[in-house]
């Protein structure tokens, strides 16, 4: 009897560690390694009446989506036919240790030259939803983009209700020229680059532009069905706002981190920040525009006013065609990039990409004024995470940037064309930040090469002042250009305090950080008080996002733990002051551990030119 209760044990013992080693190697055992060719190539396209050569992905634009899970390991070959360099950003991937695969041009990797090719190679790990990828070279963003969708490990659930259909919406800007030229007058000339001449919805316009109507996206529904919407702004200088005629959208995640589902009527995403949204279709069966167009928070500074719509389009609604293929072209399967091709489309117009061109005239909804500051505040202050959260702490290395404009003193002349002749940049801490052109920072830091950088970005501003007056001296005008880096121990934990100025214009700055998410405390308007403001932090159940919009004329206070080593550029993502200089970069030690340091730069990186 002992001896068959002994037996008995054994077989349960035996049982229960199977089923935990099942457990712990399931995960494992259903990813998969996934491959993709990205051609980098010039194609024709087709927009505002014009044919113009743009640089696209594929001859696609947008770009093709990229369709992962949570664990998967991915590696894209990014071959260079353009004939300028290119480097690709996975925006939002933390790529552990691996900052190789970042992208950043001469942050993590010298650029690809024409005719070049370089094989990115990374984790999926612990990330899910939506977020992109893009050029980080010059301007060529601008046409190469698309989204990066991860979902849930296999056989895990999304935490809110399956939607019955997904639909990546990518919102862009379009230049009647060359981004490429628009982007060298302005560095010639000292003076802040044109601003975009259309609004785009998955690559077009819509229906308020000439020659764009019969190009309008459709985003196929049926009543009584929900679907998710992944937006994602792709655009270059314009932060949007996002409205749905008809339709309430419940927000379900930003920056690919769940949130507390809550219910608005529009949303504001700033130049590389995405949204999660779950629509579902129960008013009337027929046409509805979905339509994005700017919040442009800085006064009397040029913006695209232009409105971009899609159509949000029912079954079997009166007066459009009606066919089974109707769903074909705004979601499909795994990997497929269904909302792009080429750009004349006049003979696809009958295929399921184009479908219900023809109806009714679809209902408008109602979108802010451009300068709704009180709509865009309330829309990133519903934003939160959907559980307490263990806020890290207490704060070991403390951070105060401004972040903003300055102008160059210069001789007067054709060179010298910014306002009140000046050379129009940007800086943080009055650093206006400098990328080398002979190595990249991370390899000069992981092969210890001297001379490319100091590590010595000022934690504090030079000078305190009012930072948000709209009087500011013009001796403080003037930034100072160089290459400082700010070093961090690993581990540490990090606080960022992002502050706003009032040199030549207030604006809303969204700030990305490379390799990593934080936790958005607090935000507010005027100058950052910590005796004052530190109360107002929210340390039970902040968002966790990867790119904040630090308010006109105010702050933003993120928060993370530093165990990501490398270097990580930090910078507004809009690309106007990007190339001005609004940019640091992190310089994140190794840790003690082998597991806790870079990992070595793979054969195949791109070999610097000097």
């Amino acid at each position: 009897m002992a001896a068959t209760a002994r037996s008995g044990l054994v077989k349960l013992l035996c049982s229960s560690a199977l089923l935990l080693l099942c457990c712990f190697l399931l995960p494992g055992a259903l990813a998969e390694e996934r491959f993709y060719e990205f051609v980098v190539q010039e194609t024709l396209v087709k927009r505002l009446c014009k044919a113009q050569k743009i640089i696209t992905v594929n001859g696609q634009f947008p770009g093709p989506t990229i369709e992962v899970y949570n664990g998967d390991t991915v590696a894209i070959k990014a071959v260079n036919l353009a004939q300028y360099n290119v480097t690709l950003h996975w925006h939002g991937l933390r790529q552990l240790r691996n900052g190789w695969a970042d992208g950043p041009e001469f942050v993590t990797q010298c650029p690809i030259r024409p005719g070049g090719s370089y094989t990115y190679r990374f984790t999926i790990q612990d990330q899910e939803g939506t977020l992109w990828w893009h050029a980080h070279s010059s301007w060529l963003r601008a046409t190469v983009h698309g989204a990066l969708i991860i979902h849930p490990r296999r056989g895990l659930p999304y935490p809110f209700p399956k939607p019955h259909k997904e639909f990546p919406v990518i919102l862009a800007e379009w230049w009647r020229r060359d981004p490429i030229a628009v982007l060298r007058q302005s560095m010639i000339t000292g003076a802040p680059p044109n601003v975009s001449d259309a609004l785009l919805i998955n690559g077009q316009p819509g229906d308020f532009l000439p020659c764009s109507s019969q190009e309008t996206s459709i985003i196929p529904v049926v009543t009584g069905e929900t679907s998710l919407l992944r937006i994602i702004n792709a655009a270059m200088n314009t932060e949007l706002f996002v409205s749905l005629a008809g339709h309430k959208m419940t927000v379900v995640a930003a920056d690919a981190m769940y949130t507390k589902p809550f219910e608005t009527t529009v949303v504001l995403l700033g130049p590389g920040q995405t949204a999660d949204v779950l629509v579902t279709a129960h008013a009337a069966p027929g046409r509805y525009y979905l339509a994005a167009r700017a919040y442009a928070s800085a006064q009397g500074v040029p913006f695209d006013n232009t409105t971009a719509t899609a159509i949000f389009q029912y079954k079997n609604a009166p007066g459009c065609p009606t066919t089974a293929g109707a769903g074909a072209g705004a979601g499909a399967g795994m990997g497929a990039n269904t909302f792009s091709g080429p750009a004349d489309r006049s003979s696809a117009r009958s295929s399921g990409s184009h479908l219900g061109r023809t109806g009714p005239q679809p209902m408008l909804p109602f979108l802010p004024a451009f300068n709704d500051t009180n709509t865009a505040t309330a829309f990133s202050n519903s934003l939160r995470s959907p559980e307490p959260v263990k806020v890290p702490g207490p704060v070991t290395q403390e951070v105060f940037t401004t972040v903003g404009f300055g102008l160059f003193n210069c001789r007067p002349g054709p060179f010298c064309q910014g306002p009140n002749n000046t050379r129009f940049g940007a800086s943080m801490n009055n650093v206006s930040f400098q990328l080398p052109n002979t190595v990249s920072l991370l390899q000069a830091h992981y092969h210890h090469i001297p001379g490319v950088f100091t590590d010595d970005f000022p934690p504090f501003p030079p000078v305190f002042f009012d930072f948000t007056s709209q009087n500011i001296p013009r001796a403080l005008w003037q930034p100072v250009k160089g290459t400082r880096l700010y070093r961090v121990k690993y581990g540490a934990v990090v606080q960022i305090v992002f502050q706003d100025t009032g040199i030549f214009a207030a604006e809303e700055h969204p700030m990305h950080i490379h390799g990593y998410h934080f936790y958005v405390l607090a935000t507010g308007f005027g100058n950052y008080d910590p005796r004052r403001d530190a109360a107002k932090f929210n340390l039970v159940d902040p968002p966790s996002r990867n790119t904040i919009g630090v308010p006109v004329g105010g702050w933003a206070v993120v928060r993370f733990v530093a165990d990501n080593p490398g270097v990580w550029l930090v910078h507004c993502h809009i690309d106007a002051h990007l190339t001005g200089g609004l940019a640091m970069a992190l310089l994140v030690e190794d840790g003690e551990s082998q597991l806790e340091a870079t990992v070595a730069p793979p054969l195949d990186l791109p070999i610097c030119v000097l």
